[in-house]
């Protein structure tokens, strides 16, 4: 059987560099939070966060496998999926055999599920959910105006760079 991935996010991607998946869980709900591309759309900020929640979700599993392990063939699906970096819906043959590190969500459903993939810089997301939905989590004006403000001058000497923190997923600035 041959695998297919279909490439789900069109109008938006991760942060290449540090995106930070985050996971929770609520019921059989999972969350899958992370920073934004802000050099994809200029309407997302760098502290803006996208929100995939995957209903009826009874495995996922967020393991190592970084950008160059990737393009090394040291992957899941040994690159057979079509771009580094995207989320894509894989049917077919999914690998059972792959990653022992999943985690049980639920008991696995009666009903077939669909398997969901990620590729962040140095994870991989996947699960096993019946659905997905997107959303946005954009900081306000003050937010954004507070992150910036608390960025930290550091004079190197006739250089000066600025280092900023990460919004956090729990609401505090990681410096």
């Amino acid at each position: 059987m041959r695998t297919e991935f279909t490439k789900l996010n069109t109008e938006w991607d991760a942060e290449p560099s540090d995106p930070r998946p985050t996971i929770r869980i609520v019921s059989s709900d999972l969350s899958l939070t992370f920073f934004l591309n802000a050099y994809v759309d200029p309407a997302f900020r760098e502290y803006d966060r996208g929100a995939l929640t995957f209903t009826n979700c009874w495995r996922y599993r967020l393991g190592p496998t970084n950008d160059e392990g990737w393009y090394k063939g040291h992957c899941r699906f040994k690159c057979w999926a079509p771009d580094w970096g995207d989320f894509y819906e894989v049917a077919g043959d999914i690998r059972e055999h792959g990653p022992k590190d999943w985690v049980l969500v639920g008991p696995a459903p009666q009903a077939p599920t669909r398997h969901f993939l990620f590729y962040f810089k140095d994870n991989t997301f996947e699960c096993d959910a019946s659905d997905w939905d997107f959303l946005v989590l954009r900081v306000s004006d003050a937010e954004y105006a507070s992150f910036r403000s608390a960025e930290t001058k550091v004079s190197l000497g006739h250089s000066t760079i600025a280092l900023r923190g990460r919004l956090d997923v729990d609401g505090e600035n990681d410096n």
